[in-house]
């Protein structure tokens, strides 16, 4: 029987699985993942492997889940429209939806249908019976609710199409960084991974950045050269020559370190390959900006995570199994709503 203790005990053994595969079948993975998408390489795969593994570790999953009910008032069959710009950010959905005890019918995005196929074969290897709750398809008629990530854009037809079911919508969003002034070097290189992670692809990576006024930039560009090698990536060299050109012609002020862009602009969001910043003179000030971009907001990332709220440099891009996409808890939707 499928009840909640097999649920759990499937889960903490696929992270076990996950937290052991060998140099050899990540190389395979990602050769295979990035064949589909030409942005999902080794390390990126890597990472996000590791973060789920880290993420399904028993202890932390067990009292996570306890939060909620074991099992579901009605069994649904929760529609799930997944998101395809980093490895796997289709997967806590998948995790949400079948341990409280619905069936996922799974609209992975072309970009990473590699490695959702993959995890989810991984998963009914583990526990067969997942076998009848786990369904990849085209369309998602047969759907009591739906959970659904996307642009602007495409939220907006999301609401309309799924108006009359339950449902939960993402939208937009980035992360930005609150620097001080007075970091560290090894502070400063600590934010690298929250930039270049991903090539900048993810909703948690920085794309602005918040500093006092007069800010020295060469210290903070000087740090971030362990992250060079982003430039060997075609796709990212491409980025970061247009943008170049577009400041250029444009004369935009802005700072290069020969691979990152640094230019000021009022909005949260940057192109791959640029990183945008504004300027605070108090707290109050700084407070004031966060307020005004709250609602596009992923989350903060401060020098050991002393701002109130943020995360330490480094670990925007593993968050807890907790920590939800749009700050919205799945798990109490799928309670709650399904």
């Amino acid at each position: 029987m499928l009840n909640h203790a097999s649920r759990l005990a499937a889960f903490a053994a696929l992270g076990q699985r996950l937290a052991a595969l060998t140099d050899d079948e990540l190389t395979d993975l990602a050769a295979r993942a990035r064949n589909r998408n030409g942005w999902f390489d080794l390390p990126n795969v890597r990472t996000a492997i590791a973060g789920i593994a880290h993420q399904l570790e028993e202890p932390k999953l067990s009292q996570w889940a306890g939060r909620y009910p074991a099992e579901p008032a009605q069994p649904r069959q929760v529609g799930v429209v997944m998101a395809g710009n980093i490895p796997l950010v289709g997967f806590h959905d998948m995790l949400c939806v079948l341990l409280s005890g619905h069936t996922l019918l799974a609209k992975p995005s072309k970009d990473d249908t590699v490695l959702m196929l993959w995890i989810a074969k991984e998963l009914t290897n583990i526990e067969p019976a997942f076998t009848e709750r786990i369904h990849f398809v085209e369309r998602l008629n047969a759907a009591d609710a739906f959970i659904a990530t996307g642009s602007d854009n495409t939220a907006r037809y999301f609401e309309y199409y799924f108006k009359t079911k339950p449902h939960l919508i993402r939208r937009n969003r980035t992360s930005l960084g609150i620097l001080t002034g007075r970091e560290t070097a090894d502070e400063l290189t600590a934010l690298g991974p929250d930039i270049f992670q991903y090539y900048g692809l993810g909703c948690r990576n920085v794309s602005k950045l918040y500093v006092p006024e007069g800010y020295d930039f060469v210290s903070l560009l000087d740090a971030l050269q362990p992250w060079h090698s982003v430039l060997n990536h075609h796709k990212y060299q491409n980025n970061y020559d247009y943008n170049k050109s577009i400041l250029l012609v444009n004369a935009v002020p802005h700072f290069d370190n020969g691979f990152l862009l640094l230019t000021a602009r009022e909005a949260p969001v940057s192109p791959i390959s640029v990183v945008h910043y504004g300027t605070y003179t108090q707290e109050i000030d700084l407070l004031d900006q966060l307020t005004n971009v709250a609602a596009q907001t992923q989350c903060l990332v401060s020098a050991g995570g002393r701002y109130a709220g943020s995360f330490p440099f480094g670990q925007a891009q593993y968050p807890g199994v907790a920590d939800y996409a749009d700050g919205i808890d799945t798990m109490e939707f799928l309670a709650a709503e399904v």
